[in-house]
């Protein structure tokens, strides 16, 4: 380190992208404590195992080839150019091959595991996403296969294409996602549909008329304790999203320096508005799902969430009451939209996700498009945040590495009789 200010700000974000881990953390135990409360009890450690096998199976699959995916794709390829393998230490093979000197301890490198870290926890929530949907009736061994795909591969995929600052997506589209309306959310919650699709409904959850049987949550308390865990672990989520200490000064050709917060594409923001607009699209999701269903701790605190993730592609650059007013209407939408899809095409998705992560990443994406029209999409690109380009990319996201990914991953599985419990071991419990 060539001076104490450099020397600073290199120690510093080191510690700030460790801390950021450890709050993101949260996020997977309050998914573990929210789907065990939703689940029956005949199947709560079933549940909780899916859930934990995850984190070892996504960890080792993303430090072998997941962060060596991120940093390969960025040009599609074939859209923008080739794959990206050594480009003045920032291709896959510098950066990422899990042999390599920069995925180990190295004094010349103190970030770059951190940050693989704080990106392998955002592979840990996709892997999640989907483990919550199908709860009660998929085999382990085939969401084993299912979290490696979500969580090492199409995330990954996604955000190499829309968050690396030189993603084609960002540079071709205008795409922006500040804090992963898309790149997390709305392609877990289309991979998630996909292998609804395939797997079906659990037991008893549809009547030979169609009509629809509720299985309630079996106990709230845990439900508001996992919900409020992944609340908590959002902050470090939001956090791992910018960097923390940026010379935007010099970087922009300025003589003199000029030090800023910076979101995932390196253009300025500020973490003081952006902790005002997460709080802001929180509230505004729960008041919106309390009125739309009319007190329902469940949906009241998945209506935060869901308001949460609606705002997240913009909220670098959204006023606080615009988040506020984002999130409410999003949060409604999605808790009509949840039900609509489940009567109509009997879809169980028993926590909600698809709807919670994925309709609300795409009405994000969306909105994102219409809400930040002409502000500039990269700081590196003559690229403008546009309606058509977010649509694109709502469409890309959630559909070309979300749905289609998922329903192929559950038919393949499904057709070597490795996808569902059988329906004797369903009805008995997963945990008998």
């Amino acid at each position: 380190m060539d001076n104490e200010i450099t020397a600073l700000t290199v120690i510093f974000t080191e510690f700030y992208y460790w801390v950021t881990v450890v709050l993101m953390f949260l996020i997977h135990v309050g998914f573990c404590v929210y789907e065990v409360g939703v689940s029956r009890q005949k199947n709560h450690l079933h549940t909780l195992m899916k859930n934990t096998i995850l984190i070892p199976l996504v960890s080792v699959s993303f430090f072998l080839f997941g962060w060596w995916i991120y940093w390969a794709f960025p040009n599609g390829p074939g859209i923008s150019g080739d794959l990206v393998l050594e480009n003045d230490g920032f291709g896959a093979n510098e950066l990422a091959l899990p042999w390599g000197t920069a995925m180990g301890i190295n004094l010349a490198d103190r970030i770059n595991l951190v940050f693989w870290a704080a990106f392998l926890l955002f592979s840990w929530t996709a892997a999640s996403i989907v483990s919550g949907s199908v709860i009660e009736r998929i085999r382990t061994s085939a969401f084993a296969v299912v979290a490696v795909f979500i969580g090492s591969v199409f995330w990954v995929l996604a955000a190499s294409w829309g968050w690396h600052y030189a993603g084609w997506m960002v540079q071709k589209l205008g795409y922006h996602d500040a804090y992963a309306s898309g790149v997390i959310h709305a392609v877990a919650g289309g991979f998630a549909l996909g292998v609804l699709v395939v797997l079906g409904p659990r037991v008893g959850k549809f009547n030979n008329d169609g009509t629809v049987n509720v299985i309630a949550p079996q106990n709230t308390w845990l439900v508001t304790i996992g919900l409020f865990l992944i609340f908590a672990g959002f902050w470090g989520f939001y956090a791992a999203c910018n960097l923390p200490i940026f010379n935007i000064g010099m970087e922009y050709g300025a003589e003199e320096s000029f030090f800023s917060a910076t979101n995932i594409y390196l253009a300025p923001t500020t973490l003081s508005g952006v902790t005002a607009n997460f709080i802001m699209s929180l509230s505004g999701g729960m008041i919106a799902a309390y009125v739309a269903s009319r007190g329902d701790p469940f949906w009241t605190y998945s209506g935060g969430l869901a308001g949460i993730i609606a705002a997240s592609a913009g909220n670098d650059l959204y006023h606080p009451l615009q988040s506020l007013l984002i999130a409410a209407g999003s949060s409604f939408i999605v808790y009509k939209l949840h039900f609509w899809v489940e009567r109509k095409f009997q879809i169980d998705d028993a926590v909600g996700a698809v709807a919670v992560h994925g309709y609300a990443g795409v009405i994000g994406l969306i909105v994102c498009g219409f809400m930040l029209w002409g502000y500039p999409a990269s700081p590196f690109y003559d690229a403008e945040i546009n309606p058509l380009g977010m649509i694109f990319g709502a469409i890309i996201m959630f559909g070309l590495l979300g749905f289609l990914p998922g329903w192929a991953t559950a038919k393949v599985l499904a057709f070597f009789g490795y996808l569902r419990i059988p329906k004797n071991k369903e009805i008995a419990g997963l945990d008998h």
